[in-house]
């Protein structure tokens, strides 16, 4: 995508040149029409370069793809300390988390088409990182915790896909997904993403024991 962008802002920046060179030479008509065009393709140029600061923010996707590790130490009941470790990028984070068990969320989108020969295969992001009661009444008066995973820099692709469908037919869907399992001391976890979506699995024995005795 990035080639496609420099191509149309180069066409577009000779455009403006040979508009100014007819300018000197008072050819009215033909300097308005290739600034016309020049100004049309650089408009293009920046929309497109929104577009891919947004899908910068995602990851590509073209198999199953494990994505981050969590862990989690007890502070109190209730409560706990989490570290999320970021595969791809060796980052790691430190989150309190308040539950009984811990959920992430991921936004995922899906190309077609001619997005498919420019390189945009399936694309996840993962949006937060929240903690959650089993039980309901707890759910609805204890103490929440959501925290934000990512920043979303440029165009927002996932919103423009699910207001104007008919005008990007080259999204094949859009959708949010997520997974959740139970938090014990000591327990951690891997998460992986695929196209159908999250999928975490226990990575220790607290992590098995605690998913074991939540089924």
């Amino acid at each position: 995508m990035d080639v496609v962008i420099a191509v149309i802002a180069v066409a577009g920046a000779l455009f403006l040149f040979l508009a100014v060179v007819r300018l000197r030479k008072r050819r009215w008509a033909a300097a308005t029409r290739n600034g016309f065009f020049g100004l049309l393709l650089l408009a293009f140029a920046s929309l497109f370069l929104g577009v891919a600061a947004n899908l910068y923010t995602y990851s590509r996707l073209t198999y199953e793809q494990e994505v981050a590790d969590i862990s989690f130490r007890q502070i109190a009941p209730m409560h706990y300390a989490a570290t999320l470790d970021l595969l791809e990028t060796e980052r790691e984070r430190n989150f309190e988390i308040r539950g009984s068990e811990w959920q992430v969320d991921a936004r995922i989108i899906k190309w077609h088409g001619l997005a498919n020969l420019l390189g945009l295969d399936t694309h996840f992001r993962l949006e937060r990182l929240s903690g959650r009661y089993a039980d309901v009444e707890r759910e609805t008066t204890q103490p929440r915790t959501v925290y934000a995973l990512t920043d979303n820099p440029g165009l927002d692709m996932w919103h423009i896909a699910s207001n104007l469908p008919d005008w990007l037919a080259v999204v094949d869907a859009q959708y949010g997904n997520a997974a959740y399992l139970p938090i014990a001391e000591g327990a951690s976890y891997r998460i992986s993403v695929s196209r159908s979506g999250l999928v975490a699995r226990p990575l220790n024995e607290a992590a098995r024991q605690a998913v074991e005795s939540w089924k």
